[in-house]
């Protein structure tokens, strides 16, 4: 299986809306995300990067399937629960590109998509003039009773990269857990590096 990855935005990137949604639904539903999502929510938070001209989506296609996405805005033009810590620190968000999902189906991972999203929403970022690129990952307790046994977590992979969590620079989002009765509030942690 051979990726081919493409940098999408505006019309483009609308179009494959869809499809970025059942990757999150279907990747975000495993460890540590434990996702229980719905098409409905997805669809309202897609609309963040439809309605956002310096927005962008990596998509890695297998022919004509998306079968893998990252996306990425400027900080301050994501969720605000998202901006809100790096203000609380004290930070110009307006130098500060997100990093926000990045899904692959498991099939076609170890194929280097990890570092094509990456390269492109940096490569982004530098063009829109932004001083440092974030992301968050969220927190989940080494003894939770879903946290597979042969599970190793990215952090290697992502400070080999240039990225460092940030201390103290934690947010807070709320989605129902696949083991959860309810939506509950889940913290992330954020991590950055400079370009």
């Amino acid at each position: 299986m051979s990726l081919a990855f493409r940098t999408l935005r505006g019309p483009d990137l609308e179009a494959h809306l869809d499809a970025l949604a059942a990757l999150r639904i279907a990747v975000f539903r495993d460890w540590p995300y434990l996702y229980d999502g719905d098409l409905a929510y997805e669809r309202r938070y897609m609309a963040s990067y439809r309605d956002n001209p310096e927005a962008i989506l990596v998509g890695a296609f297998d022919g004509d399937r998306l079968v893998g996405a990252a996306t990425g805005a400027p900080l301050e033009n994501h969720a605000e629960d998202f901006a809100a810590p790096f203000a609380e620190a004290g930070r110009t968000l307006d130098d500060i590109f997100y990093c926000a999902e990045s899904v692959l189906l498991p099939a076609f991972r170890g194929q280097g998509a990890g570092h094509a999203f990456f390269d492109a929403r940096e490569d982004h970022a530098r063009a829109l003039g932004r001083r440092h690129s974030a992301f968050c990952s969220v927190i989940r307790p080494d003894d939770h009773p879903l946290r597979p046994a042969s599970y190793r977590p990215l952090d290697g992979f992502w400070r080999k990269r240039g990225y460092a969590p940030l201390p103290g620079v934690v947010a807070e989002f709320e989605w129902k857990d696949v083991d959860e009765p309810a939506v509950a509030t889940k913290r992330l942690q954020f991590w950055e590096r400079a370009l």
